[in-house]
């Protein structure tokens, strides 16, 4: 391999990165080594009995073998302080409750996750975030499943764990873990800091108990609501093809996948979407859900702005057109665009290009002759990303659109579920009746430094990268210790570039127990995938646990893959694809054997449901609850104003008049949008609202989860700040005198008292829109 060599720019990098990192350990060290804390999770969500006690199993079938782990000790349930509605038995169908609610977050002062860019903080919104859930229960009452579409990157341990705790202490042993799916979407622009693990930590730069708490908050708020709204139905399925919405980014490791297998498919991606249409049994309509396999990446790592990019787009279509005469966010009916295998599915469908040339990319390294990786860039069909995001959005709207329309197929039997924990770094494998291999400790490699064509990497490393570099190597050694060889052997070929899995200070760097579960509605089976699949992985796993059902009697299952559920784990590529080394490759952390595992393990329970064994199930050993996370390293600083000034105060008004298609804009005089993380009396950051003369008011039109609304903060010095509002004024706005309203809370503290948290809203600023100049 080529020695590398350094501009002055790329040293200078390397030095802040060095100086960086060092501060960083030692703050870490320093705060938390001799403080940090581990409470096994027993003391906080007490897993009730229902899949009853360990059986003992004896050698028999690889996938029946022991799990290496013990019995756990079942603790009595509380009893729930909310009482179950009322159930009507007699009918043919479901009990079926949808909810949604806000789990937005802060909005500023936090990094946006998915990229894991320096720099890339929330400096506002575009689109507010929501947890969408759904509850179905048998007409008896006797069993019921609960699966929750988040509009967030990816479901955390801590967060499941935590959201788990208290459905406990409400519902008692209603919602458990092998009942309740928790599925973020992976938008790429929801705020992070809502992890346990320290590789997350790091990359959220701290633990943000406000955003953690506001998601807590939402999730569990959307089950309570459709709890609270169950009533008899019937649900629906349907499937179809989805065109022009997604490539595989990585088509050169796709290609190590064998031939044959190749060829009983027609694409490099998974097209189909899967719809589930749920209604009353006046066939009064409730709501949906999809699972459809694409990246939610139109929104690049330039965006600055909290939104659920292009999936959450497509609900705020469906959901526009149910609820006529509702605000975005507002009314009853629920659709959720579910995440599923995309660990190689862009929605840059134009492909890699070089931004410097304008040439293909599309190679083995992603990179470009002149420039190199930085410059591989996937190009979306938009103009600009705000584009590209409603044009993939509205595709995968119209297929769903369709397919519910057209859905005629009834979901009918039994609810199942289950679950186990597994320690995922010391499963066996069986490759055969004769040879077995093991998954590895946690460890990324090298390509995941490079990023990928939907948004690459700072520093300049290149996927595919089989050696590592003396450099790198050398500073991770001083930084934070060699890697044993044992990691480095188990994860061959990948070279090991951050050994996660030997990093345990302050906190484990990855997890090592992870959450497997399905849950059945009749000839339906959901499998929770903590990672992210890619599209081969997915039809593998598909078809291994079709298979296992078959075995023991239940045919023809559709089986759906649900991504980026319970706990976050990477990625998981075939063995093949691993051998390629590309970014998704050098993410899955627990190596070459790791989908082998999964198949495996879901092979496990899906035979336990297809014989009724579920109550045999081990429950595996617990995952742990770590209390003491590092701080935002962002701290938290008192609001000012200008002299003369007071918070909301118009610095620059809009123009008099506007015509449908242009763009109003309002600057205000702001206040740290992360302090409406704390304090909500406002649900909103802005109103567009409409004079209607014949009743002399004001009715609100938008909201900050309107599409056609953005709200900008700007972030001065010493607590000075100012917020931009502005509205994209759509076709469909109707003549008239309009005002727009800012609403916030600023922080305030006078010396020796806590902090306080004051709400305040804007004068508004009046304009009127013509339809003709």
């Amino acid at each position: 391999m080529a020695k590398r060599t350094f501009s002055s720019f790329e040293i200078f990098l390397i030095f802040l990165l060095v100086l960086m990192t060092g501060i960083t350990v030692a703050l870490l060290s320093l705060l938390f080594i001799t403080s940090g804390t581990i409470e096994n999770h027993t003391g906080k969500y007490r897993s009730p009995s229902t899949q009853g006690p360990p059986a003992t199993q004896g050698p028999g079938a690889p996938q029946n073998s022991t799990p290496p782990w013990g019995p756990t000790t079942t603790q009595a349930s509380p009893t729930p302080s909310t009482p179950e509605p009322t159930l009507f038995q007699n009918f043919s169908g479901y009990h079926i409750g949808v909810g949604r609610a806000d789990c937005t977050g802060q909005v500023s002062d936090i990094n946006l996750m998915g990229y894991s860019k320096t720099g890339q903080y929330a400096r506002g919104i575009l689109t507010r975030l929501y947890s969408r859930a759904f509850i179905m229960v048998e007409p008896d009452g006797s069993n019921r499943v609960v699966f929750v579409s988040i509009d967030i990157g990816m479901v955390s341990q801590r967060l499941r764990l935590e959201v788990l705790s208290r459905l406990q202490n409400k519902y008692g042993s209603l919602y458990r873990r092998d009942n309740v799916i928790l599925s973020g979407t992976h938008t790429h622009s929801g705020p992070a800091g809502y992890f346990q693990y320290t590789t997350f930590v790091i990359a959220s730069e701290g633990f943000s108990n406000r955003t953690f708490e506001y998601m807590v908050t939402g999730i569990v708020k959307s089950i309570e609501i459709a709890h609270t709204n169950m009533q008899p139905g019937k649900i629906f399925i349907n499937k179809g093809t989805v065109d022009g919405a997604q490539i595989n980014r990585s088509p050169t490791s796709y290609l190590r996948n064998p031939q044959s297998e190749r060829a009983r498919y027609s694409s490099n991606t998974d097209k189909e979407m899967v719809l589930l249409k749920m209604v009353d049994l006046n066939g009064e309509e409730l709501g949906l859900i999809s699972w459809f396999a694409i990246h939610p990446v139109s929104m690049k790592n330039t965006n600055h702005l909290v939104n659920s990019d292009n999936v959450g787009y497509a609900s705020y279509l469906f959901e526009q057109e149910k609820n006529k005469g509702y605000l975005p966010g507002e009314g009853p009916y629920v659709a959720a665009f579910a995440s599923s295998n995309l660990g190689d599915v862009s929605p840059n469908v134009l492909g890699p290009h070089c931004t410097n040339t304008g040439e293909s990319c599309e190679n083995a390294n992603s990179s470009c002759p002149i420039g190199g990786p930085s410059m591989c860039v996937a190009v979306g069909p938009g103009q600009d990303m705000f584009e590209s995001t409603q044009i993939i959005g509205r595709i995968i709207y119209d297929k769903a659109k369709e397919l519910y329309e057209s859905a005629s197929q009834e979901v009918t039997g039994p609810l199942a579920s289950a679950h186990q924990w597994v320690n995922m770094t010391d499963v066996t494998v069986w490759l055969n009746s004769t040879h077995t291999a093991k998954t590895c400790k946690p460890a990324l490699g090298y390509s995941f430094a490079a990023g990928t064509i939907d948004g690459f990497g700072t520093l300049n490393f290149t996927q595919g990268m089989m050696e590592g570099d003396s450099f790198w190597d050398t500073l991770r050694d001083q930084v934070l210790g060699k890697p044993s060889e044992e990691i480095k052997e188990c994860h061959k070929p990948k070279p090991v570039l951050l050994h996660t899995g030997e990093l345990l200070k302050p906190h484990p760097w990855h997890p090592d127990i992870v959450d497997v579960q399905i849950v059945t509605l009749g000839f339906l089976a959901i499998t929770a995938i903590p990672g992210e699949f890619t599209t081969m992985s997915g039809r593998r796993l598909r078809q291994a646990v079709q298979e296992e059902f078959e075995a023991y009697g239940m045919l023809n299952m559709t089986v759906v893959i649900s991504g980026l559920c319970n706990v976050y784990t990477h990625y998981i590529t075939t063995y093949e694809e691993y051998q390629a080394q590309r970014y998704e490759a050098a993410s899955t952390i627990y190596g070459p054997h790791t989908l082998s595992a999964y198949i495996q393990l879901f092979r496990v329970l899906a035979k336990a449901i297809a014989t009724d064994t579920v109550a045999n199930l081990s429950s595996g050993p617990e995952p742990p609850f770590f209390e003491e996370l590092m701080s935002p390293l962002i701290p938290n600083i008192v609001d000012r104003v200008p002299a003369g000034t007071a918070f909301g105060d118009i610095l620059l008004p809009a123009n008099a008049t506007y015509r449908v298609g242009e763009v109003v804009e309002v600057t205000f005089v702001g206040a740290n949008p992360k302090n409406s993380a704390e304090n909500r009396t406002h649900q909103t950051f802005l109103t567009v609202e409409k004079y209607e003369a014949t009743s002399a008011t004001w009715q609100i039109m938008h909201n900050d989860a309107s599409w056609e609304t953005r709200f900008y903060w700007h972030k001065g010095l010493l607590g000075l700040s100012n917020a931009t509002i502005q509205w994209h004024i759509p076709d469909t706005a109707q003549p008239g005198t309009y005002r727009i309203k800012y609403f916030g809370h600023s922080r305030k503290q006078d010396s020796l008292k806590p902090a306080e948290l004051l709400s305040f809203e804007s004068s508004p600023s009046v304009f009127e829109v013509i339809t003709t100049w």
